[in-house]
């Protein structure tokens, strides 16, 4: 449990002195997990043209291969949760660590679609552990008041770790001449964007070991002492003995985490918070954000934009969404998660039928898609506009939320439910793109992911209810 001892901040947890130094180290390489997640998800993004001339692949394929990350995302947040509450959230996230060094080596060494898609399905297992497990580790050691904040710091990492991933494509293409031309050592650019993951993984796992683990995990197992150890050096020692208290009190009334825990002990039905945490969750990915992410070099070929041009306007909209995460993490411990998630529903909501509008509008030049005129312009402030609204609100607040919400009986049990069904929400929506844009064409494309924006509006003004600056421990199913 090595790190700072020194450095207590200011008094912002009910009367104690936090040790912000300590809880900034915590927070810094919890969310190395998130620029992971990011980097991992956004690699792909430059590289469809590569593994479609080395795997010969239909643009189902195209999908497939891109998607497979996603469902080992599905997989590993589902197992990731449960797992958590028998070896802890820190040793899930270092086995999430592993997974991503595996993977890197193995995607960009693959042979055949095959063995990519099974390294990516590995790479999958960490980011779906590591999307969970930061998000509620950091919500575990952090006090109430500026939990929101630190929290959404997973999210700027994540886009960190897209941007990262785009502008690390980029100087690759670039310097090879494409993302298909030799590079290093004889091999295709395109296997490199997959190789230089392994360096973030390395740093992540060695800096996992600084930190402790959750208190709280600590005791559920009866590791009281080491729990108010942890606790004592975050907020001084008669906290640290005050705050477990506490958590043994909430544990003592009920029985050791399980998954039934989700549903009502009563009426044996799904808790409403459940329900909640899910339409999060899914409407998170059903606005198609990571059509942007995973598709965005391919998107805007597609209407007329040079490779080149749309590597850079990928590291633009990355930019913009960091920009997006810094504002979101000035307010939301002052205005609320709801509010922004609702500023954000009907922004995206406007903007992305705007892009709809502007590819209904797309032409054929010497055979090829073109936007005339303005659209063009006007496609692309829609679409930064729409990476902004998302990034203020959903990005960050439904990590929050997810990590927060839930009362710490049913914490794990309910984080593996709504992170496996965020997982399958994107495979679904990624996976489909390619069939969708070129069977139902843009417009409608873009118009569902319009329409599913303004039913997050209806849905969170109707189940989701404000969690800022409640503890933890008053959560309640």
């Amino acid at each position: 449990m090595a790190g700072p001892t020194g450095g207590a901040g200011p008094d912002i947890a009910g009367g104690d002195r936090v040790n912000m130094a300590f809880v900034a180290l915590i927070v810094a390489v919890a969310t190395i997990g998130g620029f992971m997640f990011g980097y991992d998800s956004g690699v792909i993004n430059g590289t469809q043209d590569g593994l479609e001339v080395a795997f010969n692949l239909s643009a189902l394929g195209t999908g497939f291969n891109v998607g497979a990350i996603l469902l080992g995302c599905a997989f590993g947040a589902f197992g990731a949760g449960r797992l958590s509450d028998m070896i802890g959230r820190r040793g899930v996230m270092l086995w999430a660590a592993g997974m991503f060094i595996v993977s890197a080596i193995w995607a960009g060494a693959a042979d055949s679609s095959f063995h990519f898609i099974i390294a990516r399905f590995i790479g999958g297992l960490g980011v779906g552990a590591a999307s969970v497990l930061a998000p509620a580790y950091i919500s575990e050691v952090t006090p109430a008041s500026i939990r929101g904040r630190l929290s959404s710091v997973q999210q700027i990492m994540i886009i960190t770790g897209l941007t990262g991933a785009f502008v690390a494509n980029y100087a690759l293409a670039a310097t090879a001449g494409g993302s298909t031309a030799e590079f290093w050592m004889g091999y295709p650019a395109w296997r490199w964007m997959f190789w230089l993951q392994v360096i973030p993984a390395a740093i992540y796992l060695l800096a996992l070991l600084a930190i402790p683990e959750s208190p709280r995990f600590l005791v559920v197992k009866g590791r009281d002492a080491e729990a108010e150890a942890v606790l004592s050096r975050l907020f001084g020692p008669q906290a640290g003995a005050r705050k477990v208290a506490e958590i043994r009190a909430t544990l003592d009334s009920d029985h050791k985490p399980k998954l039934s825990d989700v549903l009502d002990p009563i009426s044996r039905k799904v808790r409403p918070i459940l329900w909640a945490g899910l339409i999060l969750a899914v409407f998170q990915q059903l606005v198609g954000i990571n059509i942007v992410f995973y598709y965005g070099a391919v998107l805007w070929q597609s209407v007329g934009f040079s490779e080149n041009d749309s590597l850079l306007i990928n590291i633009g909209s990355g930019a913009l969404s960091i920009i997006a995460c810094l504002v979101a993490i000035s307010v939301i411990d002052k205005i609320g998660r709801k509010p922004m998630l609702l500023i954000g529903s009907a922004g995206m909501a406007v903007t992305l039928a705007v892009m709809a509008w502007c590819f209904s509008q797309s032409q054929l030049v010497d055979g090829a898609p073109h936007l005339p005129g303005a659209v063009g312009p006007i496609a692309l402030v829609a679409a930064n506009a729409y990476v902004v609204f998302f990034n203020f609100s959903w990005g960050p607040v439904m990590w929050v939320m997810l990590g927060e919400m839930f009362p710490n009986q049913m914490r794990g049990s309910a984080l593996a439910i709504a992170g496996f069904a965020q997982w399958i929400a994107n495979f679904a929506i990624s996976v489909s793109f390619p069939s969708m844009a070129s069977g139902l064409g843009l417009t409608l494309t873009y118009g569902f992911y319009a329409a599913s924006a303004l039913v997050s509006y209806v849905l969170v003004q109707r189940w989701v209810h404000e969690t800022r600056g409640r503890e933890l421990e008053d959560m309640t199913g």
